[in-house]
């Protein structure tokens, strides 16, 4: 009775951890089931990994300890389907030794060694299965052992390839839109041009969007990644461009509401993927970023100088707060879960605006960052 109930065991668990690399590593689409080893696997590392973070002061030491948790996940995810394949293979060789005589060694630990040695490829050792059942088995797990090495090798490419793209938009966003980013400091980056390359910039971020939400939906894991550039996040710098879409939506007339309504639509249908990829609910109170009556009106003369047009009465003021319900909640609940600061609307040590002049943008350019 215990060997059945062994092999059943080992069976289960193989089935489960080729199926769950099959869905991480091959499939090309989101898989909605609930039930997936991997997100249970990021689900409490990350909150082993949260509590762990909640012991260092903020600042820079902090932020580079939650930045490993992204190479270091995977590395740990690796690992745990090996051993998983490993443990199965081995609980399944120890059932047929006992239920076969004289037929090798009964012992599980040694099964599990003859399970590790054939996943590895490395030979049987000193104990060599000698029923062709056994024998069957070790050949079946020796090409699982070496189909799996190949497709770890060949994955982490693809992962990285996704991440450089995400975070290749990042290094144009910091220069326009300041460190710490905001709406007011990148509106003021573009007030000396015109709106049509406005809407070209926009543009831009809809089709990194639209890239996003391809590669947050397959590779969820992506959004444990932290940018390379300190200061940065994909989440806030999609949250800046969110809120001068929602300027733009509120106050803008017909014809330059087109393409920020296109990119508005697509950072919030990243949000959603994110959520649910994720499984993290919106935030149920979303107080951290103020945009009131007093904000928009320093944001409107920045706003004017792209948009003679732009209103900014009390009809613009409501579109607003409807606009920011529809995603701020979700921004907020990744924020939260993710670790990752929401920059402000307008930067409170620079009430003035933005200024491009030439004394500025000298300063800005030679002075270095503290650590």
């Amino acid at each position: 009775m215990i060997a059945f109930i062994a092999i059943l065991s080992g069976v289960v668990l193989v089935v489960a951890t080729l199926i769950d690399a099959f869905e991480v590593v091959l499939l090309p689409r989101p898989v909605r089931r609930r039930l997936r080893l991997n997100r249970y696997f990021f689900a409490c590392t990350w909150a082993v990994w949260v509590r762990c973070a909640d012991l260092w002061p903020h600042g820079r030491r902090r932020e580079d300890f939650i930045g490993v948790f992204g190479p270091l996940s995977m590395v740990m995810l690796f690992a745990l389907w090996a051993v998983s394949l490993i443990v199965g293979f081995g609980m399944m060789q120890w059932a047929l030794q006992v239920l076969v005589p004289d037929s090798g060694s009964n012992e599980l630990v040694d099964q599990i060694i003859v399970s590790g040695d054939a996943f590895f490829t490395l030979g049987y050792g000193d104990n060599v299965p000698h029923h062709w059942l056994a024998r069957l088995l070790v050949i079946l797990e020796a090409g699982t052992g070496f189909g799996f090495i190949a497709l770890t090798i060949g994955y982490l490419p693809v992962l990285y390839q996704h991440f450089a793209k995400r975070d290749l938009q990042l290094i144009s966003f910091s220069a326009r839109a300041g460190t710490p980013p905001t709406a007011a400091a990148l509106l003021g980056w573009h007030m000396h041009g015109t709106p049509a390359g406005l809407e070209r910039w926009l543009r831009d971020w809809e089709i990194w969007a639209s890239d996003l939400v391809e590669s947050q939906a397959v590779y969820p894991m992506l959004a444990f990644y932290r940018s390379q550039h300190e200061g940065h996040s994909w989440l806030g710098s999609l949250a800046v461009v969110l809120d001068v879409c929602t300027l733009l939506i509120a106050g803008a007339d017909d014809a330059r509401r087109l393409q920020a309504t296109a990119t508005f639509s697509a950072l919030r249908r990243v949000l959603d993927e994110a959520s649910d990829s994720l499984r993290v609910a919106p935030a149920r109170q979303v107080s951290s970023r103020c945009m009131d009556s007093g904000a928009l009106h320093h944001l409107t003369p920045t706003i004017r100088r792209i948009l003679p047009a732009w209103r900014d009465d009390a009809a613009a003021l409501e579109a607003i707060r409807k606009l920011r319900q529809t995603y701020e909640p979700r921004l907020e609940g990744l924020a939260a879960y993710l670790l990752l600061p929401l920059p402000e609307w307008i930067n409170p040590e620079s009430p003035a605006g933005a200024r491009f002049d030439r004394e500025t943008i000298v300063r800005q350019l030679t002075e270095r960052p503290t650590e």
